[in-house]
């Protein structure tokens, strides 16, 4: 019964990462979304060392370059999400970036003719209904976003959820569609074998993050950007340290009943969302809570739905 623990530490790890992402993106901040990246990067590139120093995976340098589409789908999703969190209530936010997974099912649908189980369209059925009911009450008064913000920004903020939840689908159905494919020798990473392909994919995508973290740096050294002392930097690199460590748990999770750990794990906008009630005194009007509330039981609907 470990992956059960695994799966409810995963949840609790990435729910308190989004928290400390949200309190590091600073909307007074110009650069705050690209100092977390930097972060989330050092923290990455740490891991991705202390994985090629203790595990026998004998890690191709190569792979970087092969499964770089796969990561930069995630690292620029990631980037936006920062972005987005400096405007937004991760209330709102974190539960739309979760319906990455009904966008990968059409994904699947779409270009691989994978039949859609009616469990999955019930789900997408509500989570569309949720989202829609968050968008109107959005753009229609519910918030003084538009007045704080200018029209503008106030969009372009909201619009941040929805391009993660894009990009990040669009990486993992490149992921499970043609890198992490179940015969290795058909992977575009070079040796690798069924016991190694997800540490060496997780590496490559580590690495890359760093790469992308140093030139982030790089940029913002020239533009000038002052970073200050690290203790300034506490929160943004708490959220580096709980994403990297809900990934390694995430690992183990798997290893579980997969209709029960799968809910567990997609409860984690869940656990975001009390966290923000909690630590962050977000309020949100009692019809937004509701409507978000239909996206989270159409996540866990979604999440179901792909085990049974």
């Amino acid at each position: 019964m470990s992956w059960l623990f695994f799966s409810i530490g995963t949840a609790l790890l990435w729910g308190t990462a989004e928290l400390f992402y949200k309190k590091g993106a600073l909307p007074n901040e110009k650069y705050s979304h690209l100092k977390i990246c930097v972060w989330v990067g050092v923290v990455m590139g740490l891991h991705a060392i202390f994985t090629l120093l203790t595990q026998d995976i004998h890690y191709n340098p190569m792979n970087i370059l092969h499964y770089l589409p796969v990561s930069l789908f995630y690292i620029i999703s990631m980037a936006f999400s920062y972005f987005g969190m400096r405007f937004l209530e991760e209330s709102i936010s974190d539960p739309i970036e979760n319906t990455a997974g009904v966008i990968c099912a059409l994904l699947f649908a779409i270009f691989l003719q994978e039949e859609i189980a009616p469990l999955t369209w019930v789900a997408i059925g509500v989570i569309t209904v949720g989202v829609l009911g968050v968008s109107f009450l959005e753009n229609h008064g519910e918030t003084t976003r538009k007045k704080k913000l200018g029209k503008t920004l106030a969009i372009v903020a909201f619009c941040m959820p929805f391009v993660y939840a894009f990009l990040d689908a669009f990486g993992t159905f490149m992921d499970d569609a043609f890198f992490l494919v179940e015969d290795v020798a058909g992977s575009p990473l070079v040796d690798v074998t069924e016991e190694t392909i997800e540490a060496v994919a997780n590496t490559s995508y580590e690495l890359t993050f760093a790469l992308f973290a140093l030139g982030l740096f790089i940029f913002m050294k020239a533009k000038k950007v002052e970073f200050g002392p690290i203790p300034q930097h506490k929160d943004k690199i708490l959220a580096a340290v709980f994403e990297t460590a809900g990934q390694f748990t995430y690992v183990y999770a798997l290893g579980g009943v997969d209709a029960i750990a799968a809910p567990i794990l997609s409860s984690v906008c869940v656990v975001s969302l009390l966290l923000s009630r909690i630590f962050l005194k977000e309020k949100l009007s009692w019809k937004t809570y509701v409507f978000v509330g239909v996206v989270i039981i159409g996540i866990l609907l979604m999440a179901v739905s792909e085990e049974l």
